[in-house]
């Protein structure tokens, strides 16, 4: 299983509406369960899981004590409720028992794996990640205790999106890395048809790279496929020489540069 996947286990007895939840869920290569009842909390610990989609009313009265128990036996597990006819009331005490989100019924299939991937992405961002030393690649320092990148001692600017894109690239260094693998890295979840949103923010990043290390290339695209980090020095041109001018052959004459006809001038003594 790759990092990117998301497993899933959903709680509803709703078989119309988790039918057409698995054909999506297939399609995008996640891994999932479908449980009609409650399971307890100690199951889903060994599942693995990313993320529990839960219609509440399945539960019945026990709805209320399950969410509070997977939730705090679980902290690292995304919870989303996705149930119909809730109160204002009912959506507060959910997300105050720990629910990371809350759906209401009936919603699209497109839109529940929207938010499943947002919980998801969520979780993974908080996880402390282990301390990792600073990456020099050419000029450019990359400092992920500091999410910012340096050219001799000054932060070029990175916004974090742009941030968390270098490190991809930088991690892979040498490596073409195909645009949707690099939009899953950075943006957490599939990238849709015609979005543009890795060459956009490529270019943010080649130019603030350029603006601070010139005399360097880091990011190279291969086109129809995506892009690779590899800091290259530019070759720049040798500057053309400067015209040499040359001497004038011809000897000036004295008498011509004094005004005085030849015939006039006087013998030298």
């Amino acid at each position: 299983m790759s990092s990117s996947t998301i497993r899933l286990s959903v709680i509803d007895n709703d078989s119309a509406f988790v039918r057409v939840l698995g054909r999506r869920f297939d399609a995008s290569g996640w891994e999932y369960r479908v449980h009609s009842s409650g399971v307890p909390a100690e199951e889903l610990l060994a599942m693995k899981l990313n993320a529990l989609l839960v219609d509440i009313s399945v539960l019945g009265p026990r709805g209320w004590e399950f969410l509070e128990r997977v939730c705090g036996m679980l902290p690292d597990l995304g919870v989303i409720v996705c149930t119909q006819g809730s109160t204002v009331a009912q959506r507060v005490r959910g997300l105050r028992l720990g629910a990371d989100d809350w759906i209401a019924k009936p919603s699209h299939p497109e839109e529940v794996m929207a938010r499943v991937e947002a919980v998801v992405r969520r979780r993974r961002r908080s996880r402390p990640k282990p301390e990792a030393g600073p990456l020099v690649a050419g000029e450019v320092e990359i400092r992920p205790d500091q999410f910012q990148a340096f050219v001799s001692g000054r932060g070029i600017g990175l916004t974090r999106r742009e941030f968390e894109l270098l490190e991809v690239l930088a991690g892979e260094t040498g490596r073409v890395i195909e645009r949707d693998d690099i939009y899953q890295r950075v943006w957490g979840y599939a990238m849709a048809h015609g979005d543009r949103s890795v060459d956009v923010f490529i270019r943010k990043l080649r130019a603030k790279l350029a603006k601070k290390s010139p005399g360097w290339e880091y990011v190279h695209t291969h086109f129809g496929v995506g892009y690779r980090f590899e800091p290259e020095p530019v070759d720049t041109p040798p500057e053309p020489l400067a015209p040499v001018e040359e001497p004038n052959a011809e000897v000036a004459d004295p008498t011509r540069t004094s005004g005085v006809d030849p015939a006039d001038a006087s013998p030298v003594a």
